[in-house]
């Protein structure tokens, strides 16, 4: 009686120590990247050692301020706002920052946090207009006392986001209050930062819209390229 007993516990003990490991496995296989794509079809993003405990900020466009940019249909009925895509993609791009392993704050377009700040990166993410036009485009400081800092965050902006999202590079459209931005005129001129407009509401709105996690992995792939190069030119 007792025999079986020890047999027991012991198989229960056995088992409880394999789903143990192999919850322990599976934590460790998503920490480094490794796991079912999920219904976008992008892996999990994995730690990245440059981005552990770097203190990067991301600017919801508009957020607390206005609704930027308004789709309506032929009734007047609105079918989009450009705040509502920001906000969305901001959160996703902040949740694979940090799964890479970077303190990420969200703040609002005019947040009274963006006085002074100091952080290792800096991206405001906004949304172009709903005419029927397709492309992104990204812009730094035009006066930034960084300029060789600030060209290699747009750098791999420019590399990184077509890649996710297959959108071509829409330059033409750059203005002035991109690369005059406010945020730029308030941040510490030591906080490498960059403007990026995600695509057009009327051309790439199926992009925006339904495939909000290929936009947020382009930036996101664009913020950590730029942590990795810095932290390789690190003395």
């Amino acid at each position: 009686m007792r025999h079986n007993t020890v047999n027991q516990v012991s198989r229960v003990f056995l088992i409880l120590l394999v789903v143990t490991l192999a919850a322990m496995a599976l934590i460790i296989a998503q920490a480094m990247g490794f796991g079912l794509p999920d219904a976008s079809g992008l892996k999990p993003q994995g730690l990245v050692g440059a981005a552990w405990d770097r203190q990067v900020a991301l600017i919801s466009g508009h957020a607390g301020n206005d609704s930027g940019a308004v789709c309506e249909d032929a009734d007047g009925a609105v079918l989009v706002t450009e705040a509502a895509i920001n906000a969305n993609i901001a959160d996703l791009v902040a949740a694979r920052l940090r799964h890479a392993g970077a303190d990420v704050v969200i703040l609002d377009e005019y947040d009274a946090r963006l006085q002074g700040l100091r952080a290792a990166v800096l991206v405001s993410l906004h949304a172009d207009s709903c005419i029927d036009a397709s492309g992104y485009k990204a812009a730094i400081h035009a006066y930034s006392l960084i300029p060789a800092t600030s060209g290699r965050l747009l750098a791999c902006i420019d590399q990184a986001y077509p890649a996710a999202t297959g959108l071509p590079h829409h330059p033409n459209t750059v203005t002035h209050n991109m690369t005059e931005y406010h945020a730029f005129k308030r941040i510490d001129p030591q906080t490498p930062a960059a403007i990026v407009e995600l695509g057009f509401l009327g051309g790439d709105r199926a992009l925006l819209v339904d495939q909000p996690e290929l936009a947020a992995k382009g930036v996101a792939d664009g913020i950590l390229c730029f942590l990795e190069g810095e932290k390789e030119r690190a003395p």
